[in-house]
């Protein structure tokens, strides 16, 4: 979890492929209408994203009960109640939160192209964010493989046999 810009889908990415698991990105399931008011600048409010977060939730329940394999779930998670939302019915679920400067994290998504959410946005997601106070923490400026190996060596359970 994380504001735009701070590596979530990579990193989720790279916990899924050494772990074994399955890697979902939210942004994928926004409804076309939440991805054209970010498209446009404008940001998105708690009502915007409620259904969106009972998907999530959802599809994080179906999964923890029809396959072994962890799920690793890029999402903003921006707000406690948002995480509350993810959580429900889900006692084992946990929070990685990506944390890093705004100028670090404007300068990451000024470099990219590929992605519906513009740079103007990053701005609203820092006023949006609280900090998470049980998460485990990141601080993006480590380079992917450090923040994995730290993944690992707290949760060596979750590397994948070969």
């Amino acid at each position: 979890m994380g504001v735009a810009g701070c590596g979530k889908s990579t990193f989720a990415e790279a916990l899924a492929q050494a772990s074994g698991g399955r890697y979902l990105d939210a942004d994928a399931f926004h409804p076309e209408s939440n991805k054209k008011k970010m498209a446009s600048g404008i940001p998105l409010d708690d009502e915007d994203r409620e259904g969106w977060l009972i998907l999530l939730n959802d599809m994080i329940r179906e999964h923890r009960d029809q396959n072994p394999e962890p799920l690793f779930l890029a999402c903003s998670a921006l707000k406690k109640s948002y995480r509350d939302i993810l959580k429900k019915g889900v006692k084992e679920l946990r929070f990685l939160f990506l944390n890093g400067s705004f100028e670090l994290i404007r300068e990451r998504m000024e470099a990219r192209s590929d992605h519906f959410m513009p740079v103007e946005l990053l701005e609203s997601q820092f006023e949006a964010l609280e900090e998470p106070e049980n998460a485990i923490w990141f601080d993006i400026i480590d380079p992917p493989e450090r923040m994995l190996e730290r993944f690992f060596n707290q949760y060596p359970e979750m590397v994948k046999s070969s």
